[in-house]
């Protein structure tokens, strides 16, 4: 006999021993198991994939034996024989009725898998994960839908913020027509006309005084103000209140041509007609940027150039005169006396150069004017401490051309007072001049002037005509010089005498090591002939001593 044969006895054997309820436990269970394994799959999507890969894995270590004796079995379960041992074994048919409705609601299951698993989710999950349950399960390909919905989310990125649908504008709630917004009932309006009766009536009353009449109709007119009432005590109180009092206010106009929004920030320039439009551009990205021009940075140059050289002009000559004057003799007070005399000198015969500054202002009435400011400082001829400060205001109307200009001048004059001490007067003298110190500097002068002349050059070819510069000076510079340094004189050598003498420490050699004490000469002397003089010298002596002439002697 076949083994296939003898195989399929034996099942057929085994079934009809089997029980009704292992038969009804095992097809339970195969149920329950389908059931889950369906409701789980569209799920957790995730393990889908590891437990197919572990069936495909099964399948192929199923060698070609294993295979015809399973097939071999499902052919003898599903024939006739089957069928019969099944019936012998006693089944009834309300329970084959049970059975085959829980084998049709597995299969409705299976084919429905993905509407159960939406259904059996948790209200705690997420839409992601709804979404991702009722999707249907890959097939391999892209459907049209999805294609279409996939390449417009790529061209039109989905918005950041929940959109809002776009609602028409109503009409106002409220429109101010200037009437009041409820007319008083007739109640309000007896009581008016009472009160207005009696108050005429009482103001009529012949007994009552001017102030009297005064004073009550003022009472009468704070009773009915808004001040006047009591203040509730409740927070809707004291809202009722204030919206009451903002409708009043509405009623009365006030809030008629309020600015709304940001104050506009307008710049006058740039509709000006006397200013190109390029220039006004390039001007503010040139501000925006925080550049300035090739020539502001020229003129700071020549400035702190000039400003340097001025600065070490004055210092120079200060220290000299100073050593000179002192180098006069006589006691710090005399050469005091004698420095403010050379300082009197030098104000009367170089004056310090007025700086005028000229202001142009217009009044309210669109006239124009020219005002300008002078400034000087003066020496009394009573004493050289003493100063008074002169300032003149000159004002110069410039309406009409046609008209001759009224020119008003005011000159205000304010000294500072000083305590009088008995100071001898003042000798007449020259101004303090060096001619040999200046022809000692007159080299590094003119120099350094010629430097300031080409930097000021350069300056000029590139600044506009308003802000162009003069030239510089050599004999300008040095008269400047001497005006504002003969005033600080005294003072200068008043402080170089009460300042302390710096003391020059002289380090002696010490003797050092051994060797040092032995061979070191106690007196050295160095001695420079000069051939030109003498003709001959210790070098053309050793020549003759140890030439070849020497030797044969």
């Amino acid at each position: 006999m076949p083994t296939a044969t003898r195989l399929s006895r034996s099942i057929q054997k085994s079934c009809q021993k089997a029980s009704l309820p292992s038969l009804l436990h095992s097809s339970l269970q195969i149920h329950s198991t389908s059931q889950r394994h369906f409701t789980t799959s569209h799920v957790r999507r995730d393990n889908e994939a590891p437990a197919r890969k572990d069936d495909h894995q099964a399948e192929k270590e199923q060698g070609a034996m294993s295979r015809r004796l399973s097939q071999m079995s499902e052919d003898s379960l599903s024939g006739s024989g089957a069928k019969k041992a099944v019936e012998e074994a006693g089944f009834d048919e309300n329970l084959k009725k049970q059975l085959e409705e829980r084998i049709a609601a597995a299969n409705f299951r299976n084919d429905y898998a993905s509407a159960f698993a939406t259904v059996d989710l948790p209200s705690s999950a997420g839409r992601g994960t709804r979404d991702i349950a009722a999707a249907q399960p890959w097939s391999g390909q892209e459907s049209i839908g999805d294609a279409s919905l996939r390449m417009l989310n790529d061209a039109h990125k989905p918005l950041r913020g929940t959109p809002k649908i776009p609602v028409p504008r109503g009409p106002p709630l409220k429109i101010d027509t200037g009437r009041p917004s409820r007319k008083p009932s007739s109640g309000a309006r007896l009581a008016n006309a009472r009160d207005r009766t009696s108050k005429y009536a009482e103001l009529k009353d012949a007994d009552l005084s001017e102030k009297e009449k005064a004073e009550y109709k003022a009472q009468m007119k704070a009773r009915f103000q808004p001040s006047a009432r009591a203040i509730p005590d409740t927070i809707a109180g004291l809202a009722n209140l204030a919206n009451q009092r903002i409708e009043d206010a509405i009623a009365r106009g006030q809030f008629k041509n309020l600015p709304r929004g940001k104050k506009l920030e307008r710049d006058y320039n740039a509709s000006s007609p006397f200013l190109d439009t390029t220039e006004y551009f390039m001007n503010k990205i040139i501000k925006k940027q925080e550049i300035v021009p090739p020539w502001i940075e020229k003129q700071q140059e020549v400035v702190s150039t000039a400003t340097r050289f001025r600065s070490q002009l004055r210092y120079a000559w200060k220290r000299h005169a100073c050593r000179m004057i002192a180098s006069a003799g006589g006691s710090v007070e005399a050469q005091i006396q004698r420095a403010r005399e050379y300082a009197a000198a030098e104000a009367r015969e170089n004056p310090i150069k007025r700086k005028e500054d000229k202001l142009n202002a217009v009044d309210d009435d669109g006239h124009g004017s020219q005002i300008t400011l002078a400034g000087q400082l003066k020496a009394t001829p009573d004493s050289f401490i003493s100063t008074e400060n002169h300032i003149e205001v000159k004002e110069t109307s410039i309406d009409d051309p046609a008209v001759p200009t009224d020119i008003t001048e005011v000159t205000i004059d304010q000294s500072s007072p000083q305590p009088t001490s008995s100071t001898p007067p003042l000798a007449f003298r020259q101004p303090f001049r060096d001619p040999n110190w200046e022809s000692i500097e007159r080299s590094y002068h003119e120099l350094t002037i010629a430097n300031l002349n080409s930097l000021t050059r350069s300056y000029n070819l590139m600044a506009p005509r308003l802000a162009q510069k003069p030239y510089f000076n050599l004999q300008r510079e040095l008269n400047a010089c001497f005006a504002e340094v003969a005033p600080l004189l005294p003072e200068e050598i008043r402080e170089r005498s009460i300042r302390p003498h710096v003391k020059v420490e002289v380090i002696t050699h010490k003797e050092g090591s051994v060797l040092e004490k032995t061979f070191r000469l106690q007196k050295t002397r160095v001695f420079d002939e000069d051939l030109e003089v003498k003709g001959y010298g210790f070098r053309q002596f050793w020549k003759d001593l140890w030439g070849k002439e020497g030797r044969r002697a």
